[in-house]
């Protein structure tokens, strides 16, 4: 990830966090970057391989009965909190802050996810598509300690990082205030960035101004993009931004 990357607003797909789609339960607080359940536009229907990103905050003793998914890479961040994991494969198991979890549906997975502690939990679910349908189920989970740099969580070809069923790569970095991260250039590949928490600032040589972005903002950047970094900024209670980058493929 030497190579930084460069940005002109014609490469960019902005996604401001206050105008994704919006579900509320009482129990559940969900923000859909994409279009998800009852919510729908045709010019959000995802990014590429990138169908789902939510940021979903979960009652204590709430969460998801057993439910079916079938021909989907689902990957979990957990952001705060804890929620506890049974599926039809056998496992059974707490998913804490800071574990990351993956799970291919395949041919077909029943599963539950229920906030069993004390306190509401944050999690961001992502579902990418497969490259192939029809795969068998299997499932993972780590606890990732997360640096100042990119840190990854996905990736492939890569025997101490989880791998899903397509090369897509997803890193997280928490870099303090003032830190700046160039991001890899991405060649025939696009990237998306999701703020987690805090401020950051996307810069870039082509780019009229720096792109101001905060939780729950995401930014798509379109191929060939060069020259361009994430600056983390002050402006919010965190003393440092906390970002998830696709690399998509």
């Amino acid at each position: 990830m030497t190579e930084p990357a460069s940005i002109s607003d014609s490469d960019l797909v902005l996604r401001p966090a206050g105008e994704r789609f919006h579900s509320e339960r009482g129990w559940l607080n969900s923000w859909h970057s994409f279009s998800f359940a009852g919510h729908h536009h045709p010019d959000w229907m995802g990014f590429g391989p990138l169908q789902v990103i939510n940021d979903d905050v979960i009652a204590a003793g709430q969460g998801f009965g057993m439910h079916p998914h079938r021909d989907m890479e689902i990957i979990t961040v957990m952001v705060e909190g804890q929620l506890n994991h049974r599926d039809s494969m056998g496992h059974s198991g707490v998913i804490h802050a800071g574990d990351v979890q993956r799970m291919s549906a395949g041919t077909g997975i029943v599963h539950s996810e229920v906030n069993e502690g004390d306190v509401p939990c944050r999690l961001l679910q992502v579902w990418i598509e497969p490259d192939e349908l029809g795969l068998s189920p299997s499932y993972e989970q780590r606890q990732i300690a997360i640096g100042t740099d990119w840190t990854p969580l996905i990736a492939p070809n890569q025997p101490e990082v989880m791998a899903i069923a397509r090369p897509v790569q997803i890193w997280r970095a928490q870099p303090p205030v003032g830190a700046e991260l160039p991001l890899p250039a991405f060649g025939d590949e696009n990237a998306w960035i999701q703020m987690i928490d805090g401020n950051a600032e996307l810069t870039g040589e082509a780019a009229n101004a720096p792109i101001q972005l905060g939780r729950g903002d995401g930014i798509g950047l379109l191929k060939s993009t060069t020259h361009c970094s994430l600056r983390s900024s002050s402006g919010s209670s965190s003393d440092r931004c906390d970002a998830l980058l696709f690399l998509l493929s």
